[in-house]
């Protein structure tokens, strides 16, 4: 099984009565990942959505590269990156100059999307995006293998394509595929990515296992990445209302795009658990190896600076999780 990795994530969502202004937000946030860098976090991860009024992060690509160029160890990827609004020629380009700038830091995860404001504000009929999201992974996946080709599909036609510059990373940048239905999950395993399940487990989790196991690959040999916050605090009652307050606002958003789009989070059933964890350095580190344990996760990443709340406010919580939680909870789990 892959090393386990625990880092941060980031919407840079700023909500209208913060305050704050959006260029301070990202300059906090960069000052902010140069320091978790050092403190010894894993990865940074980026959420990507478009034409959200509190400046929901829709280009990622940008902000990991400056990212980059201020830090040395943490990798950098996405949960999700919307497929079907990303050319994917322009995409591996991008990828393969972020790829040079971080010295090979970089991976992808990927989606097609269900906000129907997105799809109409692009121009882009919601019926496509199964095609998109399908051709654009195999447009990727032939620039990543470093050769030139030519495509001929539904919603993308190229000649004589050959990516340069070149990937630091053999191979090109690391692949994941989210899923929230069975058909996602099964998406994942045809095209022999690593893995980003959400919603219940047996629409997502169980079909990846159970497409990985009919075909003789092991589920252990792949990565599975994951958004859950952890907030580390020895006095819940006094620092957990503000980011529980934030939490709610962040997935109002979310419910909104379900209700919307008819799909999501509706049924009955176990989920894969993406609530808060919170409490003292023990307890979480109980929650989530448990939880790790569950579902083989490899790559856990928590809200850093969650909408309303200033990157200081979770200085505290986020230095106890990466010089406390996360270096016992890796050596306990390899225990």
């Amino acid at each position: 099984m892959p090393d386990l990795c625990i880092g941060v994530a980031y919407d840079f969502r700023n909500p209208p009565d913060s305050g704050v202004s959006h260029q301070t937000l990202y300059a906090e946030i960069l000052e902010q990942v140069k320091w978790l860098d050092q403190m010894g976090a894993d990865l940074v991860w980026f959420t990507e959505h478009h034409f959200v009024e509190d400046g929901y992060l829709p280009s990622w690509v940008p902000v990991a590269g400056a990212m980059a160029s201020v830090t040395s160890n943490v990798r950098f990827g996405t949960d999700i990156c919307l497929m079907p609004f990303n050319h994917p020629i322009r995409l591996a380009e991008d990828l393969a100059v972020l790829d040079n700038i971080s010295g090979g830091r970089v991976e992808v995860g990927l989606g097609m999307g269900y906000a129907p404001h997105e799809f109409r504000g692009f121009g882009i009929p919601q019926k496509r995006r199964l095609s998109l999201m399908n051709e654009g992974m195999e447009i990727l996946q032939c620039c990543f293998a470093g050769e030139r080709f030519s495509y001929d599909g539904l919603r993308y036609q190229c000649e004589d394509v050959l990516i340069t510059p070149g990937y630091v990373q053999d191979g090109g940048p690391p692949l994941f595929v989210a899923a929230m239905s069975e058909a996602g999950a099964r998406r994942a395993a045809k095209y022999d990515t690593h893995f980003l399940p959400q919603g219940l487990k047996a629409r997502s989790f169980d079909p990846w296992v159970d497409a990985l196991k009919s075909t003789g690959r092991n589920p252990k040999d792949y990565r599975v990445g994951i958004i859950r916050s952890v907030f580390v605090t020895d006095d819940p009652e006094r620092d957990l209302p503000p980011v529980k307050d934030a939490e709610r606002y962040r997935m109002k958003l979310y419910q909104k795009f379900f209700e919307e789009s008819g799909e999501g989070f509706g049924e009955k059933g176990e989920p894969i658990p993406q609530r808060l964890i919170a409490g003292d350095v023990d307890h979480c580190i109980a929650e989530l190896k448990s939880f790790i344990t569950s579902f083989g996760i490899t790559d856990l990443v928590t809200m850093a600076a969650p909408p309303g709340i200033r990157t200081q406010q979770m200085a505290d919580s986020l230095e106890a999780l990466f010089t406390k939680v996360a270096p016992r909870l890796k050596k306990e789990l390899l225990a």
